[in-house]
């Protein structure tokens, strides 16, 4: 059976622990893109929830996995507040599922 991670910092990511999720707490943004490499390649996750805080900076490493069946890859906002990156890739996504902007 898949698993779900939750990957960002210390702070973001520890109070997902208590609804049973696997946390990933990363110090830095390098840090994070090994993890995340890490996760992808074990294949026992399905999904990866990443905040939006290190994913600015993971553009590379995220669309790498885009295309990929597992693990999906969501985008949540962390402490400092959303970045609006997560709504841009639902958006993006849409889009392309149904040809036209309709959000």
């Amino acid at each position: 059976m898949y698993k779900i991670a939750v990957l960002g910092d210390r702070d973001s990511v520890l109070g997902f622990q208590a609804l049973g999720l696997d946390v990933f707490p990363a110090e830095k943004v390098e840090e994070a893109k090994h993890i995340l490499h890490d996760l992808a390649k074990g294949g026992e996750y399905a999904i990866v929830y990443l905040t939006e805080q290190y994913a600015a900076h993971m553009q590379a490493e995220i669309g790498r996995y885009k295309d990929e069946l597992t693990p999906a890859i969501i985008l949540i906002p962390g402490k400092e507040g959303s970045l609006g990156i997560g709504m841009a890739n639902v958006k993006s996504a849409v889009e392309r599922a149904v040809g036209a902007d309709i959000l």
